[in-house]
């Protein structure tokens, strides 16, 4: 077997290294774009130059629209398709790195099991890094729908207190300038740095629902850009019916993450009752033998 795993991974280092040459400069723009996440940049240029080669992006379009839908979403529009072949050479980075690992493990150690088992997970991990960048994009969903009544209740008094709607949001952003990292205040911050570069407020509003791309966002900023001109009581009112139905929401969200965070409880709990049997069942049992 070792033969074996020596010949798999000499392969895997001739490809690396034949795929590094051919691919030189063509992915040095891409290097320092931002995007959170990524390890394994330098190394995945020779996996991007292969996914542009075998066209896995027209083969399978499905898997490729959805992570670059998710990355839209998390990163925004702008260099989608950039960062999708940045993830996908990512993705097929760490399949490298986990089948050359399990090659050189068989190849030292003289076992089977590890190039077996770096065969499986390279064929797994890029399921799971995909499924964890879904993930990602509910939670962030889930963070924007959780905060967006806090920030509307915000508005609501500031309006009230006679403050016009575009002053009130700036209030809002201001009040959170040390700690922009949620993903709606920093959608907020990217809102009021086109107001300062000449976009209108109307666009401005369409751009941010966009970029949040929730469903709750969408429907306060169509209320806000209904009502905004009449102002006084009809606006403030509309927004406290919005409101209403947002907390609703906020608390069928929590709900949710409470019932979740109890089922992940489950497993540990079922571990820590069967070792509480084996140390009360054992000396009764060595007790009845003797």
């Amino acid at each position: 077997m070792r033969w074996v795993s020596g010949v798999v991974l000499l392969l895997l280092i001739v490809f690396w290294c034949v795929f590094r040459v051919q691919s030189g400069n063509r992915y040095a723009g891409l290097r320092t774009l931002p995007m959170e996440g990524l390890r394994l940049r330098r190394l995945g240029e020779p996996m991007m130059l292969l996914i542009d080669r075998l066209g896995i992006g027209s083969r399978f379009p499905l898997v490729m629209f959805k992570i670059q839908r998710s990355l839209q979403r998390i990163e925004g529009t702008r260099y989608s398709a950039e960062r999708t072949l940045l993830f996908a050479g990512e993705m097929l980075s760490y399949s490298w790195l986990l089948a050359a690992g399990g090659s050189a493990l068989t190849l030292l150690t003289g076992e089977q099991t590890g190039i077996i088992l770096g065969s499986l997970l390279a064929l797994v991990l890029p399921v799971a890094l995909a499924s964890d960048l879904h993930k990602k994009v509910r939670l962030r969903e889930q963070n924007i729908l959780l905060e967006l009544p806090e920030l509307l209740n915000s508005i609501v008094l500031l309006v009230g207190a006679g403050e016009t709607v575009q002053r009130a949001i700036q209030r809002c952003v201001e009040s959170r300038k040390g700690n922009t990292k949620h993903p709606l205040y920093k959608e907020l911050v990217a809102m009021t740095g086109e107001w300062e570069s000449g976009y209108s407020f109307q666009q401005s509003l369409e751009n941010f629902s966009k970029r949040c791309a929730v469903q709750e966002v969408s429907l306060f900023t169509t209320t806000v850009l209904l009502n905004y001109r009449r102002g006084g009581s009809d606006f403030v009112l509309a927004l406290r019916d919005l409101s209403r139905m947002l907390w609703d929401k906020r608390k069928a969200v929590s709900r949710t993450r409470g019932e979740q965070a109890s089922s992940k409880l489950v497993f540990p709990m079922v571990v820590i009752f069967l070792i509480v049997i084996v140390l009360v069942g054992t000396p009764a049992i060595m007790m009845l033998k003797m």
